[in-house]
């Protein structure tokens, strides 16, 4: 996947490479470019992926004008497997100190007014009250949320795409399903969810290896029963 991005991202690089001039964002040419070179760049510093950027823009332009690489075929492979072993390495040590992290941060969470915990050890905060129905398991419900680590971090936000999400209850993360379970709809609510009802060891690209979460959502509405809706 991330040798995948990085031959997605050679044609916005080579532009980079290839002048020092000021990009013209008023063409669509260039409006597309700048927006290819933006998402590549987002998705690998999402995924900690560190990278020389001389290095790296050099090589495209090597490769771009037909010249012979600086390295051998195994070297290159050698400098990716090395670099790959230690970014491992790194998620993994950070993951291993999430652990006492996050449960320093839900003792201390338990104790605040409001909060409560359930037997699977997930914490809920209800701060606006609705009066609607309360969705089961089987529900597919509309809901607004903002997603953070627990070091203040915005990992995901329906608010910022103006966007409601819809889904499936128990098509989502354990600590979603039994937490919309405990709203009604026209609620707001803090969830604060343990590692192992989130993401677990492994994490995602956003999300390092056994983070507790920390989710403000708005439970807007049922839409249906899965099964009416098929």
């Amino acid at each position: 996947m991330r040798y995948a991005i990085l031959w997605i991202a050679l044609p916005a690089v080579a532009l980079l490479a290839g002048c020092n001039k000021k990009a013209d964002l008023k063409s669509e040419k260039g409006k597309y470019s700048y927006a290819i070179g933006f998402q590549v760049a987002k998705n690998m510093k999402r995924q900690d992926i560190e990278l020389d950027t001389v290095a790296f823009a050099e090589a495209v332009k090597d490769v771009m004008e037909g010249k012979d690489p600086k390295l051998t075929e195994t070297e290159v492979r050698e400098a990716i497997q090395n670099m790959t072993k230690a970014q491992i390495e790194k998620r993994k040590e950070a993951a291993e100190k999430n652990v006492k992290i996050g449960e320093d941060y839900l003792k201390e969470n338990s104790k605040k007014e409001g909060v409560k915990t359930t037997e699977s050890g997930l914490q809920i905060k209800i701060t606006k009250e609705g009066d609607g129905p309360m969705p089961s398991k089987e529900d597919i419900v509309k809901v607004h949320y903002e997603g953070k680590l627990i070091d203040g971090t915005k990992f995901d936000s329906s608010y910022d795409r103006d966007q409601p999400a819809e889904f499936p209850l128990k098509a989502v993360i354990p600590g979603w399903t039994e937490g919309l379970q405990l709203m009604k709809v026209g609620s707001t609510a803090e969830l604060t969810i343990p590692a192992n009802l989130a993401y677990g060891e492994r994490g995602n690209p956003s999300i390092p290896g056994n983070s507790t979460l920390i989710f403000k959502v708005e439970l807007l509405e049922i839409v249906k029963k899965e099964a009416e809706k098929k």
